[in-house]
């Protein structure tokens, strides 16, 4: 359960200022971090791009001395740790180099767009306290903690800003995802999914994908332990002689199929209020089972009708099938 677990904590229900639900999926410090690093070796270049440019004007106007040399550092640093942040997020739309590379977006607290205030309030508590900071060790520290522990994946930055960090990705990376076969389809519209766990679900979906890799008997075994598994939490029950790689197919296929449309329905409902930042995505279409034949053969493994030593399914089904 702990993957279920982990999709509710990286998810977040927002409010906008129209009372409308925003579902969005908050960026932790997994995705943030190797964010930071990129924007870390961007600012680091144009630190020295910026002190060069300075430096070689100074010494072109005669102007070159201690002072000039000082200041030239000093517009570089302010440049680069507060300038670079702030016109990235607003010309941007929140997104910087790293988080752009990273498939993530800085948005207020209600979902919307970042505005300039923001954006330079977040720079500005960043550069103090965070990166580079005063003390840099102890204030990576404490923003690491800050981050790791909030709730909603807020760094000191955004505390004071009054933003968050979502992950801005389509869903087009999901991979290979098992179709409803089409005998099932009005069968499969009225399953009652609230049972099925994102654990079981996706030994499912994995064991339909690599069954041809797998040598029988086990091929069976596991495949009726799994539909006998998910049979236990899934009503109503298959038709009559349903193979058990057509239900598993069916049930997987239609809990997909109903994710991508309440996706479609959200940032639908994004869109209409941010056009700029949740444009629409086509539904994805599940493709078909690879080769054009059932996974696992013609051997039927229908719940409830075990074979040979499978009678006994809960010592049959591993964490994920290999």
């Amino acid at each position: 359960m702990r993957q279920g677990q982990d999709t509710v904590e990286s998810t977040a229900g927002l409010v906008s200022g129209e009372a409308v639900h925003l579902e969005v999926r908050l960026a932790r410090a997994g995705s943030r971090v190797p964010a930071l690093m990129i924007d870390i070796v961007a600012q680091v270049v144009l630190f020295f791009a910026v002190a060069i440019a300075l430096t070689a004007f100074f010494g072109l106007t005669g102007l070159a001395d201690a002072a000039s040399l000082n200041a030239s550092y000093i517009i570089a640093v302010v440049l680069t740790a507060v300038g670079y942040p702030t016109l990235m997020l607003v010309l941007t739309r929140g997104r910087s180099l790293g988080k752009l590379a990273m498939g993530l977006r800085v948005v207020r607290d209600d979902g919307g767009p970042i505005t300039l205030r923001q954006s330079f309030t977040r720079a500005l508590v960043g550069a103090t306290l965070e990166w580079p900071g005063m003390l840099l060790i102890v204030n990576w520290a404490v923003s690491l903690a800050v981050l790791t522990g909030s709730p909603r994946g807020k760094r000191l930055a955004d505390v004071v800003a009054g933003t968050i960090v979502i992950h801005d990705r389509t869903p087009e990376g999901w991979g290979w995802i098992p179709t409803t076969p089409p005998p099932l389809a009005r069968w499969a519209s009225t399953l009652d999914l609230t049972g099925l766990d994102d654990e079981l679900a996706l030994a499912a979906r994995h064991f339909l994908a690599r069954s041809r890799g797998l040598s029988e008997p086990y091929r069976t075994r596991l495949g009726h332990a799994l539909a006998s598994e998910i049979a236990a939490c899934v009503t109503p029950g298959p038709p009559a002689d349903t193979p058990g790689w057509a239900y598993l197919a069916a049930v997987i296929g239609e809990r997909h199929s109903r994710a991508a449309r309440r996706l479609a329905r959200d940032r639908a409902s994004h869109a209409m209020l941010w056009p700029e930042l949740f444009a629409p995505v086509p539904t994805p279409v599940p493709a078909a089972v690879p080769g054009g034949t059932p996974p696992g053969g013609s051997t039927p493994l229908i719940p409830g009708q075990p074979t040979g030593s499978a009678a006994d399914p809960r010592s049959l089904r591993p964490a994920a099938p290999a």
